[in-house]
């Protein structure tokens, strides 16, 4: 029997199996509220529309405020995490540091007896220095690489500028003959300038402003080279102290041959030997080396053969060919300009070893 609503002749026959043949087709509440585009109503078609749909109002100004949301929280991600690596980070450049006063210590050295004369090239030949290097070949940077936080080129730098104030304090022709110091001042560190200075200008013997204890230098009035090839030989060394410090030891023996700055005026004067050893101790920040400059922390030097006294401050007043020490001086602790090894001090002046001066 047929239903209220159904046809008279029964409902028909579903072919295709009822409502399932438009579940693809029928749209639930969700997705209509989602379309983009909506039909205007009859009576709105019957206005003055051009267009059968409208669009409705989207998501994408909550979806856009989420994503500069996100943004934000990005950058400022990104900018903790910068921060953070850069105080972390074992290779940021310190603030530079002030550098020490240089300490000196001096020891002149007494000869016994009368200071051997002759020909540069024969007083060599019968020395300690026979077989040393001439100038600036006697010194030599040793085998390098990186230490913890310095690179090996860091290390060179830092070696090269150690290098280069020894040529430039001990072996510049003009340095040595007192006409200036510039070569020298040029490669130290500003904090130190002030003492250079006082050194230069009123030496004092007070282990802080010895001039000697700075550079080589002769009284131009009293002393000239007999030979302008001056003997060196000696070690550099290196070693990390910091994360932001390196230091290099220099210890070198230098020789000169040297006569009476009066010699050009009269028949020549016979040479002598003049020993000098360093040992100076540079430290180096990430500054320095990219300044290219040194600070000196401290500085021991054993010179002879010359006199024990207050002079011994300033510039060096060798003993030449035919001169001896006063009584005074006799006794002391006898030392070796030429021993290897950093220089020990046991008094302010010794006697010159007899091996350290030139045999017949």
């Amino acid at each position: 029997m047929a239903g209220r609503g159904d046809p008279p002749e029964g409902p028909a026959p579903d072919p295709g199996g009822g409502e399932d043949e438009y579940r693809s087709v029928v749209f639930d509440e969700s997705f209509v509220r989602a379309a983009r585009l909506q039909e205007f109503s009859a009576e709105e078609r019957l206005g003055e529309h051009s267009q059968a749909v409208r669009s409705r109002p989207g998501r994408e100004p909550r979806s856009g405020s989420r994503q500069a949301v996100l943004l934000v929280l990005l950058i400022l991600l990104a900018f903790g995490t910068a921060i953070y690596l850069g105080v972390r980070n074992p290779y940021q450049p310190p603030v530079d540091q002030r550098a020490e006063p240089l300490r000196i210590t001096m020891v002149p050295l007494a000869p016994q007896g009368q200071v051997p004369g002759g020909q540069p090239a024969q007083l060599f030949e019968h020395s300690p220095a026979a077989a040393y290097r001439t100038g600036a070949a006697g010194i030599n940077l040793p085998a390098t690489g990186r230490t913890t936080h310095f690179s090996e080129s860091q290390v060179v730098t830092a070696l090269s500028i150690a290098k280069d104030y020894l040529v430039a304090s001990s072996l510049e022709p003009d340095v040595l003959a007192g006409v200036t110091v510039r070569p020298a001042r040029l490669l130290l560190d500003p904090d130190q300038l002030a003492q250079f200075d006082q050194s230069v200008d009123s030496s004092l013997d007070d282990g802080r402003h010895a001039e000697a204890g700075w550079l080589v230098r002769f009284d131009p009035a009293e002393v000239s080279l007999a030979d302008p090839a001056v003997r060196v030989q000696g070690t550099l060394r290196f070693a990390e102290t910091a994360a932001d410090m390196l230091e290099v030891t220099a210890d070198h023996t230098f020789t000169y041959a040297l006569r009476p700055a009066a010699a050009d005026t009269k028949p020549e004067a016979a040479a002598s030997l003049f020993t000098v050893h360093r040992a100076l101790h540079f430290r180096f920040d990430r500054e320095d080396l990219r300044m290219h400059r040194a600070e000196l922390l401290a500085s021991t030097v054993q010179a002879g053969p010359q006199a024990c006294g207050p002079d011994a401050a300033g510039a060096f007043r060798p003993l030449l060919a035919g001169e001896r020490t006063t009584a005074s001086d006799a006794g002391r602790a006898v030392t070796d300009p030429y021993a290897t090894g950093r220089p020990g001090v046991s008094s302010l002046c010794g006697t010159l070893a007899p091996g350290a001066q030139p045999w017949p």
